[in-house]
């Protein structure tokens, strides 16, 4: 009696841009998948010996260890200002940014609305989760009214801290923004948006038509103080309130499949 043989399928491959290496992030941070979604479209692009990453201080700092592609290291806040001139001198590269809420919205928030306000030709990848992550867990701009951070122990309040800052908002209106959206990474289907996005804002930097920016809502379950599954949760039903997904700004040589209809 002949017995049945085995097949094994291949489902997953690690990708060429992504180094070979154990990560430092905490478990459930979502870095680690914007890092695969970045690798991902760089290889599918075939543009990895053309790409040049900024990364800034913060926990986006470490992201040159795991996306294996040239990168410059800039001081907290100053990506974009580093990426303009990258860009200006190898205007055939392609570079990105890979930020931080509190180093964007916050310490570099001069540096981004300008780059989009003079039409810089480089690619964002913000990532939003609401938090200072590496330096203790303090609030940023972008952190939600009444979130418990180190430095706002009762919540958040507009009486004191202000409002939460839309950063897809507010640099979708500057005439150099040409490609600006919102994404998140708590489920399947939403990374598998988020991957698309990342995809349209490095054509639409290959069409030297302005600035591109992928906002990304990630989880900090470490400094939010909750478990990984607790976060995405947590993610999903009050950041995406917070912060709408889709694009805000889609020039019209770049199609729009990635406005979420909600959830």
């Amino acid at each position: 009696m002949a017995t049945d043989e085995l097949v094994e399928t291949l489902v997953y491959t690690k990708p060429e841009s992504l180094t070979a290496m154990g990560t430092h992030y905490c478990p459930g941070c979502t870095h680690g998948v914007a890092h695969r979604l970045i690798a991902e479209v760089i290889d599918e692009m075939g543009i990895r010996e053309r790409t040049i990453g900024v990364a800034p201080v913060g926990c986006a700092v470490f992201a040159y260890n795991y996306i294996d592609v040239d990168f410059a290291e800039a001081a907290h806040g100053r990506a974009p200002a580093m990426a303009t001139g990258i860009k200006r001198v190898n205007p055939e590269t392609f570079v990105f940014t890979y930020q931080g809420d509190g180093d964007l919205a916050s310490i570099g928030i001069a540096e981004i609305i300008h780059a989009a306000g003079r039409g810089e030709n480089f690619s964002v990848i913000f990532i939003n989760n609401a938090i200072y992550g590496m330096t203790g867990g303090q609030m940023a701009p972008t952190s939600l009214l009444g979130q418990h951070t180190s430095s706002t122990p009762m919540g958040r309040t507009v009486e004191l801290h202000g409002y939460p800052l839309r950063m897809c908002e507010l640099v979708a209106q500057l005439d150099g923004a040409a490609y600006i959206t919102r994404q998140s990474l708590h489920d399947v289907r939403h990374i598998r948006k988020a991957k698309k996005a990342i995809r349209q804002a490095f054509e639409v930097q290959q069409q030297g038509i302005g600035l591109s920016m992928v906002e990304l809502l990630s989880t900090c379950p470490t400094n939010w103080g909750m478990s990984a599954i607790e976060a995405m949760k947590w993610q999903e039903e009050h950041m995406i309130p917070t912060y709408p997904l889709g694009d805000y700004k889609t020039p019209a040589k770049v199609t729009d499949n990635n406005q979420d209809s909600g959830g």
